[in-house]
């Protein structure tokens, strides 16, 4: 078993910056690759960034592309998700989900753990 808690959501005005974060425990952290996703109410859950168990390799959807950036600190077993530039349309419930992959994947399907959420809400 994998327990991720996601934390760092909540109002922010458009253009400005949020960053997420997930603490990970159980499993050995550094054999799952990472993603965010989210969902806005009405809508299905949709990729938003992936970075592989290394933490050296990383992708993202088109919508964020430039904007947010994935990392990792297998150390801390946590991983990050900041936001820059935020639109209203980011406003979702972001989760955090573990894959027992090395490599990074925007399929959910191969993601066995997931967090709780953390609401980010962008003003407009």
């Amino acid at each position: 078993q994998v327990q991720l808690v996601e934390s760092g959501g909540g109002l922010v005005q458009a253009g400005g910056s949020l960053r997420l974060s997930c603490a990970a425990s159980g499993r050995t952290f550094s054999n799952y690759a990472m993603g965010w996703f989210r969902q806005a109410p009405g809508l299905e859950r949709e990729f938003v960034a992936t970075i592989s168990s290394s933490g050296g390799n990383s992708d993202y959807a088109d919508s964020v592309t430039g904007r947010f950036t994935i990392s990792r600190d297998n150390a801390k077993n946590m991983v990050y998700l900041q936001m820059n530039s935020l639109k209203p349309e980011d406003t979702a419930v972001y989760y955090c989900a573990a894959a027992y992959l090395f490599i990074p994947t925007p399929r959910p399907g191969y993601y066995s753990y997931w967090g709780q959420g953390t609401q980010v809400t962008v003003s407009s």
